[in-house]
């Protein structure tokens, strides 16, 4: 499959860093040790162009292949605004590296609000978001909320029956599940699912109780829960294939097999 997204030529060096572990400096001096191979010639310069879906490029006897998607995991930090690019904040794109988002061009698969932390997933394969986030393919996201609020059954209920948010919007039932209710502080620890994406729902869904949100972390999508190893601004590249199954058929991801 090709992606046109990606550019079918380019630099020896860029192609090679971005489907191995190879840095651009280290391409170039295995060029210079002659363990590049271009087409089964030697290759001579970093800045060799390539086509990526034509020729055959070996790294010490390895073919390397074109793979024309990319899959990322990110543990999505505080202060961190879900966009490709921003003039005031950073994005979580420049969280990346310059060789994955100069080579693929990545996108958030979705937003989580700047103030928000938690999953969220990054690719530059469009089926792949429009299957996360088309309404009929019914996605749940898990998060776990600090509210300034005292919670109880009357609002499981409440989220059971969906709520009005305001602005016409009217949300399809979502699970409540309260973890801890703080009676001397006045706040609330829960977890909401919902499976679908209306804009600040979330919060928008606890001002409808008389709630304020005070954390949000997201830490579910489908059945892909967020990886333990992953810190927060941390994240992993992984296989397409199998992140589908995590997701849709609950099958455990190895980030780092």
């Amino acid at each position: 499959m090709t992606n046109k997204n990606i550019k079918t030529n380019q630099r020896l060096d860029r192609f090679v860093a971005s489907m191995t572990p190879y840095s651009r400096t280290d391409v170039k001096n295995l060029i210079k040790q002659s363990a590049v191979y271009v087409n089964g010639t030697p290759a001579k310069k970093a800045n060799q162009a390539v086509n990526v879906e034509n020729d055959i490029v070996e790294v010490d006897g390895q073919v390397i292949a074109y793979e024309p998607f990319v899959y990322i995991i990110l543990h999505k930090p505080e202060g961190v605004i879900s966009a490709t690019e921003d003039n005031r904040w950073e994005t979580v794109i420049d969280l990346l590296d310059e060789e994955t988002v100069l080579t693929y061009e990545p996108f958030p698969v979705g937003r989580l609000d700047k103030d928000t932390t938690g999953l969220l997933l990054i690719t530059n394969d469009g089926q792949f978001n429009h299957d996360l986030m088309s309404p009929r393919k019914h996605v749940d996201k898990e998060y776990a909320v600090l509210v300034d609020g005292l919670l109880d059954e009357s609002h499981i209920q409440k989220f059971a029956k969906g709520l009005n948010i305001g602005q016409g919007d009217i949300t399809k039932p979502a699970e409540l599940f309260i973890d801890q209710v703080d009676v001397e502080s006045g706040e609330s620890l829960a977890r909401v699912v919902i499976s679908e994406g209306k804009f600040h729902q979330v919060k928008r869904m606890f001002e409808a109780i008389d709630c304020q949100v005070l954390q949000l972390h997201r830490q579910r999508i489908g059945q892909l829960v967020l990886p333990e190893e992953l810190e927060a601004g941390e994240y992993v590249q992984v296989n397409g294939d199998a992140l589908r199954k995590a997701i849709f058929d609950g099958q455990p991801l190895d980030i780092f097999e």
